[in-house]
């Protein structure tokens, strides 16, 4: 709902802030006022282009703040606003700032973060509708009229949504498979002799560090026992170390006994070859603890060449090529097996379609019966509008094969003939804006539980009719006023007269500068108002009793 309108230097305004409540407000003033001006501002605001013939002149600027309730933290304006990184909390007002400069620039901004007016535009079409004169949103866009059938009738589209996926599942399914199979028929001989070459490799994830750390095992081995070799050479053998020791140790047993020295010498060569014979021992122990095989080594070596040359070849790290066999050979397999496969999705694909179609055609004749009801409940609206001459028509006609969706095979649109025997032609082509507006009102009125708009606006939508018609308009504005916040431009007293609210808008002139600025009555300046619009200029009594009864009435 439209909280407040702030603007600045636009026109013929210097300053001017507006709030509004709920339910229907009126807008009225003599003609050339500035009522335009009102609905140019916030059209600024809602992302209309930002033209410098806006700004007032002799200002730098022109701004208008728009301020919007949002109680809710889910819905269409909290996802638009979370995808393009705005954030609202729930119940915090929704703040839109336009600013145009003289010079023709412009600047956007959304609770006072920097947007774009293409921004402003799409968050528009949740926050208000304007109907008038020139519009071309809304009721009269086609593309939204089956949504509104819908919403009407009450219909639920979520079977043929969900048919409309699998059917285009097994499209897909089966265009993959074809692609699949197409590439791999292509491919067979490469994949045969890719296929052969990997079972014989036999890949195993794992393998190639496997065999790197038994590798590097070996080989510290051979290192190792080559060094123990050179040890043993060193201390066994006829000129070994510990032989030497044992030859020098039986020498001094025959001559220990003639010196103490020698007795003391003795005792520590026979220590030395206890202490060589223990390390002999250890060393003996240690090689056979050492794993070395040379044919061992040189089977993993080969092992290790073919599993990185054959991952070089398919480009992928060792350890991926098990899987690489498993994904290969399974194409393999589905080409074998492909015609039975094809032809299994080709059946699902059928299944499929004629679900859709099943679905679909369930969907339109529901939407066709909806139609019906929406012709009698707007042909219902048409006479008191004076406009009993018109017939109005909802067209459910079957759509390109191209544009079928999750939302069925219908292509729906309103259609109107304005005379007797006039053909049917869409709601745009009306020339009348006052015909144009009324019966938007009528459709209004016909589809009022199914929604829209937070605000709605209309302008001038009594132009040229009066006396009953106009508080037929009067009526069936209020009506739809319970639901909505609904702000009408009239020209009409009758329309008048029903609004909650009432705001004048009026020029005013100190003799330099002309500027526009609005009023909010009270009971007794409304009555005024309306007598005015009743009798013009001199307000006669009969026209304050006239106006009495028009708002005792309403």
């Amino acid at each position: 709902m439209l909280i407040s309108l702030a603007i600045r230097d636009v026109v013929l305004i210097e300053a001017l802030d507006l709030h509004f409540g709920q339910g229907l407000g009126v807008l009225t003033g003599e003609t050339g006022a500035g009522k335009s001006i009102l609905l140019d501002a916030l059209g600024l605001a809602l992302g209309a282009r930002g033209d410098a013939g806006l700004v007032r002149q002799g200002a730098t600027q022109a701004v208008v703040t728009a301020t919007f309730d949002t109680p809710h933290a889910t819905g269409p304006i909290a996802t638009l606003l979370g995808e393009n990184g705005f954030d609202v909390d729930p119940g915090e007002p929704l703040m839109i700032r336009r600013i145009v400069k003289a010079d023709g620039g412009s600047r956007a901004f959304v609770n006072d973060q920097p947007a774009s007016a293409g921004l402003l535009r799409e968050l528009a079409t949740y926050l208000v509708e304007i109907h008038g004169q020139h519009d071309d949103r809304g009721l009269l866009n086609a593309r939204g009229h089956r949504a509104l059938l819908d919403a009407f009738g009450r219909i639920d589209a979520s079977a043929t949504a969900t048919a409309y996926k699998t059917w285009r599942d097994a499209e897909t399914a089966l265009a993959t498979a074809h692609a699949t199979i197409d590439t791999a028929a292509r491919d067979r001989e490469w994949l045969e002799h890719a296929v052969a070459e990997l079972r014989a490799l036999a890949p195993e994830p794992g393998e190639e560090e496997a065999l790197a750390e038994r590798r590097r095992t070996m080989q510290r081995s051979e290192k190792i026992a080559a060094d123990l070799a050179a040890i043993e050479g060193w201390l066994e053998g006829s000129d070994g170390g510990l032989s030497q020791l044992r030859q020098a140790a039986r020498v001094l047993e025959r001559i220990a006994g003639d010196h103490e020295a020698l007795a003391e010498a003795l005792a520590a060569v026979d220590r030395a070859v206890i202490e060589g014979a223990v390390a002999e021992e250890k060393l003996r122990e240690a090689k056979a603890d050492l794993w070395f095989d040379p044919a061992a080594l040189e089977e993993d070596e080969a092992r290790l060449f073919e599993l990185r040359g054959m991952a070089r070849k398919h480009r992928v790290q060792p350890d991926a090529l098990a899987d690489l066999a498993a994904e290969l050979a399974a194409r393999l397999e589905a080409l074998d097996a492909g015609e039975e496969g094809l032809a299994a999705l080709e059946a699902k694909l059928t299944a499929a379609r004629a679900a859709y179609d099943k679905a679909a055609t369930t969907l339109s004749a529901a939407r066709s019966a909806a139609a019906l009801r929406l012709d009698a409940a707007v042909k219902g609206e048409l006479v008191p509008l004076k406009l009993d001459a018109a017939r109005f028509r909802t067209v459910v006609a079957p759509a390109p094969e191209e544009q079928w969706s999750a939302a069925g095979k219908d292509r729906v649109e309103f259609e109107i003939s304005t005379n007797p025997g006039a053909p049917f032609a869409p709601l745009v082509k009306i020339a009348s804006g006052g015909e144009l507006s009324r019966f938007i009102l009528a459709l209004k009125v016909a589809l009022a539980e199914q929604g829209g708009a937070a605000t709605m606006i209309f302008d001038e939508i009594d132009r040229g009719v009066g006396g009953a018609v106009a508080s037929a308009i009067g009526e069936r504005l209020a009506r739809l006023a319970e639901a909505t916040q609904l702000l009408v431009v009239t020209h009409s007293p009758q329309v008048a007269a029903r609004g909650q609210h009432h705001l004048l808008i009026a020029k005013s002139h100190d003799g330099t500068v002309t500027r526009t600025g609005v009023t909010r009555l009270d009971d007794a300046t409304r009555r005024e108002e309306i007598a005015r619009m009743l009798s013009g200029a001199t307000i006669t009594p009969e026209a304050r009793a006239q106006a009495d009864r028009l708002l005792e009435t309403a």
